[in-house]
């Protein structure tokens, strides 16, 4: 058996946490890989193979807060290796509480004896300006491309398309299901999975959303309107935000779960569905999303 831990380097006890699980690893037998988060946080968008892990682990553990866990989903991503996150940060709402110990939960863990999640997590394609559009259905008023390589990303918690650093509102179109929704101004557009409801689409003016829905949450960020409203929508549906290329659009930036998507030419379009392979977290208790969400916000 191989367990991949990541641990936040910055906090203490995270770090003695993991020399703890390491000798209790190893007096199992059980293989193991340590990557620190500084790792991740200094190159986000980095493969197992670049932060010195290999492919194969048998479980995920996370030493840190949900920033951590959603670093490691994105690690992860098109696996289904269990993520067992256990916080030492400070919300919380993807990792278990750690009162009980790192070796009672690790150990329950190796047992089969906590509760396995599916979270829906985001395919995420951009095409930026000058590209040819391998996506655009007829409708768009654009020939359809197949000799275009994808440009695909991963998020567990949200995509956000923010106005740039001077600060211009942005002009977008959003279409759902092939269907045209609005032309927005405003700040930009979240788009979110029931997992990233309680974080910048919480704070955008969306919905707290339980963690089974499926579907995808689109929820404008200050748009410059009195009609603009949050959408939830199916499973199967694709979201697709169009800029375009107007000087305020040009500095448009994306943020994958909290991070800069660095993009050398303009984004002209971007495509949001459902990731083919669900993230999966480890859990110790049922409703503990309701819970949470109570304390936390009411």
């Amino acid at each position: 058996m191989q367990v991949l831990i990541v641990r936040n380097s910055s906090n203490k006890q995270a770090l003695d946490a993991s020399l703890l699980l390491s000798a209790y690893l190893g007096s199992q037998g059980i293989g193991l890989q340590m990557v620190d988060s500084a790792t991740l946080m200094d190159r986000p968008f980095a493969h197992l193979a670049e932060v010195g892990a290999a492919d194969g682990s048998d479980l995920a553990i996370v030493l840190g807060g949900d920033g951590t866990l959603l670093h490691t989903a994105r690690l992860l991503q098109g696996s289904a290796t269990p993520i067992l996150g256990i916080n030492f940060g400070h919300m919380g709402f993807l990792t278990n509480d750690s009162e009980d110990g790192v070796i009672e939960l690790v150990s329950r863990a190796l047992a089969d004896e906590l509760l396995l999640e599916r979270r829906t997590n985001l395919r995420i394609d951009v095409v930026c300006v000058g590209e040819l559009d391998p996506y655009a259905p007829a409708s768009y008023g654009e020939e359809e491309v197949t000799s275009v390589p994808a440009r695909s990303f991963f998020a567990l918690n949200e995509i956000a398309i923010t106005r740039g650093a001077l600060g211009r509102i942005i002009d977008l179109s959003l279409n759902i299901a092939d269907t045209p929704i609005a032309d927005i101004r405003g700040d930009g557009l979240v788009v979110a999975t029931a997992t990233g409801s309680t974080a910048y689409a919480l704070s955008a003016g969306g919905p707290l959303v339980a963690p089974g829905y499926n579907g995808t949450i689109v929820v404008p960020i200050a748009p410059h309107t009195l009609r603009a409203r949050a959408i939830l929508a199916s499973a199967n549906d694709t979201v697709c935000i169009t800029l375009d290329d107007k000087d305020g659009n040009r500095e448009a930036t994306l943020f994958l779960d909290g991070d800069m998507l660095p993009c050398e030419s303009p984004v002209h379009r971007v495509y949001v569905s459902r990731g083919a392979v669900p993230t999966s977290l480890l859990r110790t208790e049922v409703g503990g999303f309701y819970r949470h969400a109570a304390e936390t916000f009411f």
